[in-house]
């Protein structure tokens, strides 16, 4: 073998290592990361109301049912009360004034009387009374992720909670599917 031939295998196996060297750096320079780094983690919360029905028993005043709502029972007592007063005043045709005055002053009173004993006349019941309350509930429906890739920051709705890392494909941060092991 002569030196130009031994010069030039030793020329030519540096450059295929300087081009395969350059080749590696080249398609990790072209892949790019594998990984965006999670910042921070913000709950994304959605409140919801819920009408319910709600019931008590509460005892209740009624009042009674009126049996003589003309009140002649106390509209007569009444009358022969003031009658019998009004016929001891006085006598002769004064004593007739007397008695009819007592007559129609007692009647009316006895039916005053009677109308105030049926209005305290009450009864007691039990009801059951409802009412429609609403109940606050907060429910998390998703997380908004801040995360860094080479040296910018970026967020993204997620669905899950991520880890530490979010898993990154051909330059873009994935954020839909749960990496396997995460919870």
């Amino acid at each position: 073998m002569n030196t130009s031939m031994v010069k030039g295998m030793a020329v030519g196996g540096i450059a295929m290592v300087v081009v395969g060297a350059g080749a590696v750096g080249g398609y990790k320079a072209m892949k790019g990361p594998q990984f965006a780094d999670v910042v921070a983690v913000k709950d994304v919360v959605q409140t919801i109301v819920t009408p319910r029905e709600k019931c008590e028993t509460v005892q209740v005043q009624h009042q009674a049912p009126v049996k003589d709502q003309h009140r002649i029972a106390g509209t007569v007592v009444g009358g022969v009360a003031g009658g019998l007063l009004g016929s001891t005043i006085g006598g002769g045709s004064g004593k007739k004034i007397a008695t009819v005055a007592g007559v129609v002053a007692g009647g009316y009173a006895g039916n005053q009387v009677q109308k105030k004993m049926q209005q305290n006349d009450v009864v007691t019941k039990t009801e059951q009374r409802c009412r429609t309350v609403n109940e606050t509930s907060r429910k998390v429906v998703g997380y908004d992720v801040t995360y860094r890739l080479d040296g910018k920051e970026g967020v993204a709705r997620m669905s899950f909670k991520p880890g530490e890392k979010l898993p990154v494909k051909d330059g873009q941060v994935v954020t839909t599917a749960r990496p396997a092991g995460n919870s």
